[in-house]
């Protein structure tokens, strides 16, 4: 089997970058992008920034950190600026806005080229098996915070609050 470096996207600083192609069935009966289909572009976009910063799904859900956990989203605030076509080269911008002890805000963006078709910002939240709130575990805040947009300065202090 070859493995496709570029299957989980590419970073580039603290953004993760993905492409995207659209296909007939990403599409509405009038060949644009069905508004839901976002939805699933920006579920990848988010998976493949967390799996680029070796922070696996699985390793959550299983236990490797501890307690398993997994994150939900509970809040996603969405920009629709143009519409999407069947054969559009897309790209999903995703870059950590935000981080709590239990809970992650990003930013996405889908594009075509330059142009911004969605914007969202995503809340997502850590919680266990059973759906109770749950903290990060600590060895994933600690990969994460350095991505953060004033992490090099230092004024984004962590919350202890969730």
């Amino acid at each position: 089997m070859t493995d496709w470096p570029d299957l989980a996207g590419r970073l580039d600083g603290r953004h993760h970058r993905l492409p995207i192609r659209v296909y007939f069935e990403d599409t509405d009966f009038s060949g644009i992008v069905y508004h839901a289909t976002y939805l699933r572009f920006m579920e990848r976009g988010r998976s493949d920034f967390l799996r680029l910063f070796e922070v696996h799904h699985r390793d959550l859900a299983d236990g490797s950190y501890g307690t398993p956990v997994a994150f939900a989203v509970k809040k996603m605030t969405l920009d629709f600026r143009a519409p999407a076509r069947i054969d559009d080269i897309l790209e999903v911008d995703t870059q950590l806005a935000q981080i709590t002890a239990a809970r992650l805000t990003l930013d996405q963006e889908v594009r075509r080229g330059e142009q911004v078709l969605v914007a969202a910002q995503v809340e997502a939240v850590v919680i266990s098996a059973d759906g109770r709130p749950r903290r990060l575990p600590k060895p994933v805040l600690e990969r994460l915070k350095p991505l953060l947009p004033d992490a090099v300065d230092g004024s984004n202090e962590l919350s202890g609050r969730g």
